[in-house]
């Protein structure tokens, strides 16, 4: 299924505000077709003179017309000169009489998407339409009459360029309210002249007990409201109805999501939609969830410190020894903890599930570098390519095999001589290749190393990570090992 913008980029006739405009509209077609209980469908102009769908919306409170999605298709014949008048004539166009749908009786609201250029005259990108089904008409209910109104009230600022408004903040990505989960609407003054038993639930929960209608909703927050509590500087202007943001309330450990949408008339404010959802248990899971990421970073913190001391008591070990098998056993695994080390010390910035990898090689190349040359050997190191972003998991056993690669190459490949070493990456969808060259003396034709090293490399790139592992020598001198990792395990791991 395409998106949005590459369906409205298809038809060749919207710049990048038009999809920007068009996104943050599509952004709110559940509101939109949640009070006007109908579907609502949004058309592009096509350049043979037609329109074509972007987007669809179904009502949560009523019953669908579009079992089939219809995004995508062009504008059916019935709609069409609709549609086409209230484009061209930047008006609102209701159908003269029933339009029928699959035997189903529909009544059709075409109203023209108009973007807001400031000083410059506004400018009709599109056409949404409001597809009410009749079949299921009933005496409609005090809150069906509001909701209904607030839709309308919606549909004049869409016409006229008023919503949306690219000045109000994006929506959260968890718990932002919806109509159904309560509404309140406001009057020009901040009086509420309608409140949802859903909304009036919420407050309820927060500590008022009286009816919401008829009463200031600035003075009932204020009343609620803990004393001598901090408060976010936007509320009073956001339960006045006066700014497209949003806040919370917390009272009597109850914490309530308020959206404020304001109305206007031809540029008049005429009052206000507040949408309301008590998001107690999710604001409870996001403060869990901060929580363990921080406790996640200590803990990372910790491991990262303690690994360093322990590199460092390797170290210490080394030096003393007298026998030049430990101190060469010991200085191994003193650069296997401190690459160990590198990564943790990455993961413990930040909270994120993905390292860029490439930052952590950087850290784990110099380091290994320092330490593995020899007084008689001068290794220069470079590398080419990205990793790119791996997940964190992956991150130590990679590390830890290329800081043996690059060692063996440095101790082994270029022993007593000055040479180079070279770590190639290439990525792809579907694979990870990483070389690692250098420019000694190289390996005898199928013989390869049997020590604890290539023991470890073979254990952590077939055995972790399911990739392969080759080494061979090159052509006149050195040796190369090619490391080749499927990215698809990868993603499935990290997904």
């Amino acid at each position: 299924m395409s998106t949005l913008s590459d369906l409205v980029y298809a038809q060749g006739r919207s710049s990048a505000e038009d999809v920007e405009w068009l996104h943050r509209l599509a952004g709110d077609g559940q509101l939109l077709a949640d009070l006007a209980f109908a579907d609502i469908v949004f058309w592009v102009p096509t350049e043979d003179d037609s329109f074509v769908a972007v987007a669809h919306t179904r009502p949560s409170g009523a019953a669908t017309l579009f079992y089939r999605d219809i995004v995508g298709d062009r504008v059916r014949p019935q709609w069409r000169t609709q549609v086409r008048d209230a484009f061209q004539g930047t008006r609102i166009v209701d159908s003269a009489s029933p339009d029928w749908f699959e035997e189903t009786p529909t009544r059709v609201r075409a109203v023209p998407i108009v973007r807001s250029r400031g000083t410059e005259p506004a400018l009709t990108i599109g056409v949404l339409t409001r597809h009410t089904n009749l079949g299921e008409a009933r005496t409609p209910s005090r809150q069906q009459i509001t909701f209904n109104d607030c839709a309308d009230d919606l549909f004049g600022m869409i016409g006229s360029g008023g919503f949306p408004d690219l000045a109000a903040p994006s929506a959260p990505r968890r718990g932002a309210p919806r109509a159904s989960d309560g509404l309140i609407r406001l009057d020009v003054d901040g009086i509420t002249t309608f409140a949802s038993p859903n909304a009036l639930s919420a407050f309820n929960r927060l500590g008022f007990d009286d009816e919401l209608e008829g009463e200031s909703l600035i003075e009932v927050v204020t009343r609620i409201m803990p004393g001598r509590r901090e408060f976010d500087e936007s509320l009073p202007v956001v339960v006045t109805g006066r700014a497209p943001w949003r806040t919370d309330i917390e009272a009597r450990g109850v914490t309530v999501s308020l959206r404020t949408i304001p109305l206007r008339d031809r540029g008049t404010r005429i009052g206000a939609i507040m949408l309301c959802r008590d998001v107690t248990e999710i604001r409870h899971q996001e403060q869990e969830l901060i929580t363990k990421d921080a406790t996640i970073r200590e803990i990372h913190h910790r491991v990262k410190n303690n690994l360093q001391t322990v590199a460092s008591l390797l170290r210490i070990q080394a030096r003393r020894s007298h026998s030049e098998e430990a101190r060469e056993a010991l200085s191994q695994a003193m650069r296997r903890v401190a690459a160990i080390a590198v990564v943790h010390d990455t993961l413990s910035e930040g909270l994120a599930q993905n390292v860029d990898f490439d930052e952590v090689f950087a850290r784990v190349l110099k380091l290994v570098a320092e330490v593995a040359a020899a007084p008689n050997t001068r290794a220069r190191t470079h590398s080419t390519g990205r990793f790119g972003t791996l997940p964190s998991a992956y991150a130590t056993p990679l590390a830890l095999a290329l800081t043996e690669l690059v060692t063996n190459a440095v101790e082994h490949g270029l022993a007593g001589k000055e040479g180079d070493v070279e770590i190639i990456t290439e990525r792809t969808e579907e694979r990870l290749e990483v070389r690692v060259r250098d420019t000694g003396s190289g390996l005898p034709e199928g013989q390869v190393g049997q020590g604890l090293g290539t023991q470890i490399v073979r254990t952590l790139i077939q055995g972790e990570l399911g990739g392969t592992i080759d080494w061979h020598t090159l052509v006149g001198s050195g040796t190369e090992v090619t490391i080749d990792i499927p990215m698809r395990y990868i993603e499935r791991e990290s997904s």
